[in-house]
């Protein structure tokens, strides 16, 4: 099962190391790794994608927890969270297929940010699942670049009455 787990950890040189060195020693793979700054300077919010099942999981969260520099692990793939991804795709836009590109576009809320007489570059934040529909219906068009920033996500803190 994919999990996604947030982490709040210590601003300084070294953190992130020992973090994907903690992944690695165990045999786990990072399917995703984004790192930033949060609201405290002194601090950075990591979100991790991994996949495992619940035993794997509660092992990893356990020995993020053993390292000095985190402060905070949360899984947050079994309570309502937000998580999303930005993606900057360059395609193929070469006259008669440029209106069907910019109409997808369109369609996937997403913004056309540079062009020029051969070429789209297409930038959109979503789902994770939202950008892979959006790579998927522009491949067709021919994908010169692709970069994608990698999952960022945040607990929710509405909580349902139902």
């Amino acid at each position: 099962m994919r999990h996604t787990i947030s982490l709040i950890v210590q601003n300084h040189a070294g953190v992130l190391v020992r973090i994907a060195e903690l992944f690695s020693a165990r045999g786990y793979n990072l399917e995703g790794l984004t790192v930033g700054a949060t609201e405290d300077r002194s601090l950075s919010r990591m979100t991790l994608v991994t996949r495992g099942d619940d035993r794997v999981i509660e092992q990893v969260t356990k020995q993020l927890n053993k390292l000095i520099d985190v402060i905070k692990v949360n899984d947050l793939t079994k309570e309502p969270f937000v998580e999303r991804e930005l993606l900057l795709l360059k395609v193929d836009a070469s006259g008669d297929k440029r209106p069907e590109i910019m109409q997808i576009v369109e369609i996937f809320r997403a913004k056309i940010v540079d062009m020029s007489a051969d070429s789209l570059m297409i930038e959109m934040t979503g789902r994770v699942d939202k950008v892979d529909a959006l790579i998927s219906m522009l491949r067709p068009f021919g994908m010169r670049e692709l970069a994608r920033s990698g999952v960022v996500g945040m607990k929710r803190d509405y909580k349902s009455e139902a």
